[in-house]
């Protein structure tokens, strides 16, 4: 019988009608692709496989080739940044779960990451060492080691990425006597290991004449032998079939296999514990107790799980969480599966592992790490790469739009500036102090972000960087500013209001310095509340312009002024005279109106006859081109027309009467024009732009005027 959704049943939402089990599984089945899982789930004989290898040599790939070719896979960007040539892999933007863990403005330390896994997979050494992400909490560490298993495990389904392993058939004993069980490599090892070593070099030979990788990832290696249990049943096999062995790979099954952290294939995560629960056999298995009697002995491999974190990442990598948390003991592991690609599991011979090995770790660990004399060998076998917090204006507000995106966050509205005031006070906390005289933090961090500020070129800011190699290994982690943000939203005048501005969050991040569980000293409270006031200044800079925008924003207006404007400097700069529209009298040029324009971008008396050249200049320059001048083409130009209409304008809209209780309809209707400029062009709803116009109303009617 047929089942369905009945209208109105449990949970009190009422739908328009029965869904029926029917369709429920229609809808299914229109989003399984089922060759895909034919191809995911491909098993063939040995022999079958020595096709493919053949047809596509690249499926012997090692782990860390496989890892560089996945990374470069979803292709990248070249560009300049602080005059280096910078590359933005978009494999780190998290393309393989729609952007969920994208990385922002970290594509220097990424670049040395991925220079790493190329130089590895070229097998010039970097191979045999342990990565070791490095940096402030909060720093995208463990994201970077998610994005790069996330990102195996999506490369490993595509044909490019594919790998296979195999299974043994045999009876339910492990014994040659029947094929009828299978039992898998418990490592997931590659089917070519089975080829006995005498006849590898030929065979690799071959295989790498006709190899040609499509990121320069180095030559195909096999390297290595089986785990000790597919030894030991290899072994029995051969001696049951008198050393034939085609009739030894009649047992063998290949088949595709997935990388995939939730099953445990390719893909190992290891976290540390108290050190009393913590044990080595949690990376290179355990005695399995129950089929000793069965075996008779707990020497014999098939009386042992291989299922250690570094047994089950086989062919794929290993992250390390709070790496140098870990037991002296567990490091020690860590230094042969670094340097000789070996694990002892316990009363084994030494295995061969072909994985990545990436660890993470903070600053107090590290220096830790350090100081003790005891360590230098596990030092020595690995590679830090510093991961700092973002300095970068843009790439910070990136990183709170996504977690407070309009989707996400609905039924509230974020102000405009909100994140990012809250990102620009995180970025100033991260920096050093210039040692240029006259350079403000504020103003460093805007030529950080790309802003021109006179006097400073790409050279200074290149100069700024070097004499801050340190910059953004300390200061506030994004996660701080998120909480807060988050207390923003659930807090009373929010849900009451549905909205949240710049305010309600820059006092969340000023109360919570009270109680920081990472800031130690009252200095450095002090200094992080003097941030939020060099935040404040600018976010009101910021707003009494767009207000003044919103106010002058009377197009016809602008180019009317910018006509007047270009007629009379014409008439200045060629010794001629005006046409007065109205009494039609040739008159002087209105000095009065082209200097009142020219000192709002302050263009001193002095340099005036040089701005006005410079202007008759460019316009000709257009002109050539076959380019119209227009009252925007000119920035420095459209901003002072910009503030001179706002200046002639505002005393008309009376702005300070809107901190006044009584309010004429006429002014009013200017208001709310200038209201819903705000909204329509600055992205505001009626509550923060009426918030914003009173906020920028008071600070007129207390005399301040726009700062340059």
């Amino acid at each position: 019988m047929s089942m369905g959704f009945e209208s109105g049943g449990v949970g009190g939402g009422g739908v328009s009608g029965a869904l029926g089990s029917q369709e429920i599984a229609s809808l299914i089945e229109s989003r399984l692709d089922r060759r895909s899982f034919q191809n995911h789930n491909w098993t063939g004989s040995f022999f079958d496989y020595l096709d493919i290898v053949g047809k596509n040599p690249a499926v012997l790939r090692n782990a860390y080739q496989r890892a560089y070719d996945a990374i470069l896979s979803y292709g990248f960007e070249k560009y300049k940044l602080f005059k280096k040539d910078c590359v933005r892999y978009h494999f780190f933007s998290d393309p393989f779960d729609h952007g969920a863990d994208g990385i922002y403005g970290l594509d220097l330390a990424l670049m040395q990451l991925v220079d790493v896994f190329r130089s590895a997979a070229e097998g010039y050494g970097t191979d045999k060492r342990i990565l070791l992400l490095h940096g402030p909490v909060g720093s995208s560490k463990s994201t970077i080691a998610r994005l790069l298993k996330k990102g195996l495990e999506a490369y490993s389904r595509t044909d490019d990425g594919a790998l296979y392993s195999f299974s043994w058939m045999l009876d339910e004993h492990c014994a040659p006597g029947g094929m009828d069980h299978e039992f898998p490599c418990p490592m997931h090892e590659e089917p070519m290991l089975l080829i006995p070593r005498e006849a590898r070099a030929d065979i690799m030979g071959k295989l790498n004449s006709r190899y040609q990788p499509k990121n320069r990832g180095g030559q195909l290696r096999l390297v290595g032998e089986l785990d000790p249990f597919c030894r030991k049943v290899a072994a029995d096999l051969m001696k049951h079939y008198g050393g034939d062995w085609r009739q030894v790979m009649k047992h063998i099954k290949v088949r595709r296999i997935i990388l995939s952290e939730k099953d445990r294939v390719g893909i190992g995560t290891f976290q540390p514990k108290d050190e009393k629960n913590q044990d080595s056999t949690e990376l290179t298995g355990d005695i399995n107790y129950r089929k000793i009697a069965q075996f008779g002995s707990d020497s014999d491999p098939r009386a042992f799980n291989f299922d250690g974190e570094l047994n089950i990442a086989n062919r794929g990598i290993c992250e390390f969480i709070e790496v140098l948390k870990l037991d002296v003991a567990f490091l020690y592991d860590l230094l042969g599966a670094s340097q000789e690609h070996m694990i002892k599991p316990k009363k084994f011979a030494q295995t061969q592992i072909d994985e990545v090995i990436l660890g993470h770790t903070n600053e107090p660990e590290y220096k830790r790490l350090q100081s003790n004399e005891m360590m230098e060998a596990f030092r020595d076998r690995t590679i830090k790469i510093d991961i700092p917090y973002n300095i970068r204006l843009d790439d910070e507000i990136k990183i709170y739009q996504k977690d407070f995106s309009a989707e996400r966050i609905k039924g509230i509205h974020i102000a405009p500036h909100t994140l990012e005031v809250a990102a620009m006070w995180a970025v100033l906390s991260r920096l050093d102090p210039p040692k240029k005289s006259g350079l403000t933090l504020l103003q460093k961090m805007k030529l950080y972000n790309g802003r021109a500020i006179a006097g400073y070129t790409e050279d200074s800011i290149k100069e700024l960087k070097e004499e801050a190699q340190h910059e953004g290994m300390e200061g506030i982690s994004p996660r701080y500013v998120q909480d807060k943000i988050s207390n923003a939203l659930v807090g009373r005048q929010a849900v009451e209001e549905k909205c949240i501005n710049p305010f309600m969050v820059m006092n969340e991040l000023e109360t919570g310095l009270s109680h920081h569980s990472l800031i130690n000293d009252e200095d450095t409270r002090k200094r992080y509340r003097e941030m939020l006031s060099i935040v404040r200044e600018e976010y009101e800079d910021i707003i009494k312009a767009e207000v003044q925008r919103a106010i002058s924003a009377d197009e016809d207006a602008i180019k009317r002024l910018c006509a007047n404007y270009i007629e009379n400097v014409r008439a200045y700069t060629q010794r001629e005279r005006v046409k007065n529209r109205y009494t039609g009298r040739d008159d002087e040029p209105d000095e009065r109106l082209m200097r009142s324009i020219e000192e709002k971008i302050d263009i001193p008396e002095s340099r005036k006859d040089d701005f006005r050249q410079e202007i008759m200049n460019y316009i000709g320059a257009l002109a050539l081109d076959g380019k119209r001048f227009e009252y925007n083409t000119n920035a420095r130009l459209y901003k002072a027309l910009e503030l001179k209409l706002f200046e002639d304008q505002r005393d008309t809209i009376k702005l300070k009467n809107l901190v006044s209780s009584v309010v004429d309809d006429e002014t009013q209707q200017k208001i709310d024009i200038v209201k819903q400029r705000l909204i329509k062009q600055f992205g505001y709803n009626e509550t923060s732009a009426t918030d914003v116009l009173n906020y920028v109303a008071s600070i007129f009617a207390r005399g301040d005027t726009k700062s340059k």
